[in-house]
């Protein structure tokens, strides 16, 4: 049973009592109140308008218990917390409202409850009523109140004062109300002799261990930790913990010892003056402790040993689980009880079915006994029957007799015409053998000739099919062959064509290669020319450098001004030969119409040229610098060759000449392409 189960049935008291009609519906006005007293005590926000607008279909009228729930489950319940309040407020609550209006006891009468005691006994009905609604406790959970009261009273519980009540067929099945509990409670019959005050604190007991699942209380000789010292507690000893206040008030609390399946009970031997002793250990500490006997030791330890239990296996009220054991008890007993009631009923049915049967077989024997009569009646008159038909057939037979003898004569007769008969049909059947014969000769030969017939007809039609075929097959033939020599002569057309281009490629690559075979002689001439060239120039230069320098004959020098007339003459020259419109420069161009430049029209003519005109234009840049230098009078080319250093326009000749050779082979082979 949860926490919202045991709300709720405080609270169906509380409703109940709003409902001073007995309709089962209770108006708004008092539900609010009664919400915001839930929410007071159950310690959760209050909403004043949400009642409103849950219900503001039904502005007018009252509400019922089924209509409230949703409201008192989604605003109310459902934010409940667990431990954020004390549950004996909400009961204390809820009691006030239905106190007033069902509990009004007799209050001339000695033996009324006090209000708290009333207030117990009703919280423990609620606690062991079942779950369904109106709230009602069985017999059985009645009976173990009751006793469980006697024994914390001290006195024997005695039902027979209380048969007439169980024996009733509505408490056997329904249970009795708190209401009719606490009339049972204030008559005395149970607390008959015992004073008030014991009652009070009977039911306070009971209460506590079974609404405030406390196992067992009590002093306890407890061991301090740091002082070592003993000292008497009020130990409570619940499911998930163990308390122990300074007195049986229990309003100083001293001590909390959790409680976990780490936890163990061990019991100790008598020592330091104290006896029956034994000892709580937990993961962190040992507490050793002392009971006033043996008998209570065993009680503590059990106490403690089942609150570990409790804990290990999730539950957090013994008496829940003993409340849910006895419930299925009664279950089984009840299904025990209904076995045992249809196992009766049918054995009244089989017997019931037997006695049927034993009359059926008497009704049986009857009707048998008067068959019987009939049948000798029917026998009787069968024999009678027959005897009559007996005689009637002698008679017959003797005529039988007679006729037989006349029909044996006639059947001789008869089989002698037969014998005749017989003979004569044989002779038929013999003729009527040879005709059918014939008869099978003459068809088979006509069917073997329509069938030769049918077969030289089907040749004929095969043949005539077989010639169309044939003919089909000839003009496909023909037109096969002509289409072929068709697709023939485009190949032969398209081979001719292929292998034009083939020559024309090879002729093309022939004349690729002897291009390039050319192109390769013409470098090798062009660098054999190019070195006879230098070879030239430096020879040409000797030759000027002579001409340059003029020598008289004896020794005698020539005035200076017909040497310098030579050379101005010479320079002359060779800037008429520069000059662009002179005829050696107009041999030296050459208009290239691939490329849009000026290409020389000869090679080795340009390169002459030009190392002609390198070795004159230094002579006379020399001569013209300096016209007086002194020239040696006696010529030696030998040695004129080698002080005079390299001409200065080889690298570029040569370079000049290679750049040549690359656009040439360049535009060749790109003039082959675009072909």
């Amino acid at each position: 049973m949860d926490l919202r189960s045991e709300l709720l049935k405080s609270i169906w008291y509380g409703f109940t009592a709003l409902d001073l009609e007995k309709s089962g519906k209770v108006s708004k006005s008092q539900l609010k109140v009664l919400s915001h007293n839930l929410c007071t005590v159950l310690a959760i926000p209050h909403d004043p308008v949400a009642l409103e607008e849950h219900f503001r279909d039904d502005d007018d009228g009252p509400v019922s218990s089924q209509g409230y729930m949703p409201y008192l489950n989604k605003y109310i319940l459902d934010k409940v917390v667990d431990g954020s309040f004390e549950k004996e407020h909400v009961d204390e609550l809820c009691w006030t409202l239905t106190a007033k209006k069902n509990y009004q006891p007799d209050r001339t009468s000695f033996s009324i409850l006090p209000e708290k005691d009333a207030f117990r006994l009703w919280c423990l009905f609620n606690f062991l009523s079942e779950d369904k609604y109106p709230l009602v406790m069985v017999a059985d959970e009645v009976e173990y109140l009751l006793k469980k009261t006697c024994a914390a009273m001290s006195i024997e519980f005695n039902c027979v004062d209380l048969e007439d009540l169980f024996s009733q067929d509505t408490v056997q099945h329904s249970g009795i109300t708190v209401w009719v509990f606490l009339e049972l409670m204030n008559s005395g019959k149970i607390t008959r002799g015992v004073d008030k005050a014991s009652i009070s604190m009977a039911i306070e007991e009971v209460y506590r261990e079974i609404v405030g699942d406390v196992l067992k209380e009590g002093y306890l000789w407890k061991k301090g930790q740091l002082r070592r010292n003993w000292k008497e507690r009020w130990f409570t000893l619940r499911p998930s913990h163990l308390c122990y206040y300074t007195g049986e008030d229990r309003k100083d609390c001293q001590g909390n010892i959790a409680l976990d399946g780490n936890c163990c009970v061990e019991v100790l031997p008598d020592r330091d003056g104290k006896r029956c002793m034994f000892c709580l250990k937990t993961i962190s500490k040992t507490y050793e402790m002392s009971a006033s006997d043996t008998k209570q030791r065993q009680e503590w330890t059990t106490a403690i040993q089942t609150a570990i239990r409790l804990h290990v296996e999730g539950k957090k009220s013994l008496h829940k689980d003993l409340k849910l054991k006895r419930r299925e008890q009664r279950e089984q007993r009840e299904k025990r009880r209904q076995g045992k009631e249809e196992e009766l009923q049918r054995l009244r049915a089989l017997q019931e079915e037997r006695e049927r049967k034993l009359a059926e077989l008497e009704l049986l024997k009857e009707a048998q006994k008067q068959a019987q009569a009939l049948l000798e009646q029917d026998e009787e008159r069968r024999r009678q029957q027959h005897e009559q038909l007996q005689r009637a057939l002698e008679v017959q037979l003797k005529e039988a007799e007679e006729a037989r003898v006349s029909m044996q004569a006639e059947m001789a007769l008869k089989e002698e015409e037969a014998e005749r008969q017989r003979k004569r049909i044989l002779e038929l059947e013999e003729m009527q053998k040879r005709l059918e014969e014939a008869l099978q000769q003459e068809i088979k030969a006509r069917l073997d000739e329509e069938g030769f017939r049918y077969a030289q007809a089907g040749l004929l039609a095969e043949e005539e099919e077989k010639m169309k075929a044939l003919m089909a097959l000839q003009e496909e033939q023909e037109e096969y062959i002509q289409e072929t020599q068709r697709e023939k002569q485009e190949l032969k057309q398209e081979m001719e064509a292929k292998s034009c281009a083939l020559e024309e490629a090879q002729r093309q690559l022939e004349e690729v290669r002897a291009n390039r075979h050319r192109v390769d002689q013409d470098v090798v001439a062009a660098q054999r020319k190019l070195r006879q060239a230098s070879t030239n120039v430096k020879h040409w230069n000797v030759q000027m450098n002579r001409l340059m320098r003029p020598i008289g004959p004896g020794g005698k020098a020539f005035s200076s001004k017909p040497v310098e007339s030579d050379r101005t003459a010479s320079c002359v020259r060779i800037r008429k030969l520069n000059s662009p419109n002179s005829p050696s420069a107009a041999l030296t161009r050459g208009s290239d119409p691939q490329t849009g430049g000026v290409a020389p029209a000869d090679p080795r003519k340009y390169i002459r040229h030009l190392g002609l005109e390198k070795s004159s234009s230094r002579n006379c840049k020399g001569a013209a610098q300096n016209p007086q230098a002194p020239r040696p009078l006696v010529e030696d080319p030998s040695l004129e060759e080698k002080e005079r250093p390299p001409p200065e326009g080889e690298e570029e000749v040569f370079f000049y000449f290679i750049f040549y050779i690359y656009i040439y082979i360049v535009n060749f082979f790109v003039q082959s392409f675009l072909e």
